[in-house]
């Protein structure tokens, strides 16, 4: 066994794991919540749950992803559903 000091890469992940500690969504990326709940509803049920163009208007991840990103009500609004479609 050495003494030697932590990484920096131990010091930043030991910060991140106890920031977030009780997060539903910790580790959990918006790509891969999206692909889940398209793959449970599909566009055509997700666009009625969630009333977003790109849910609706020629959907596609990639765009998904990017109004998503730019846009917190409507990601908030995602977040909540899949948290809902996980309790159960």
């Amino acid at each position: 066994m050495t003494n030697e000091p932590p990484s920096s890469y131990d010091v930043v992940f030991s910060y991140y794991m106890s920031e977030q500690p009780k997060n539903p969504l910790h580790g959990i990326t918006l790509k891969c919540l999206l692909e889940e709940l398209v793959a449970r509803y599909g566009w055509e049920e997700l666009g009625k749950r969630i009333k977003i163009k790109c849910f609706t208007d020629k959907p596609s991840i990639a765009s998904s992803l990017t109004f998503l990103r730019k846009t917190p009500w409507a990601r908030e609004k995602v977040e909540r559903l899949y948290l809902r479609r996980n309790k159960k």
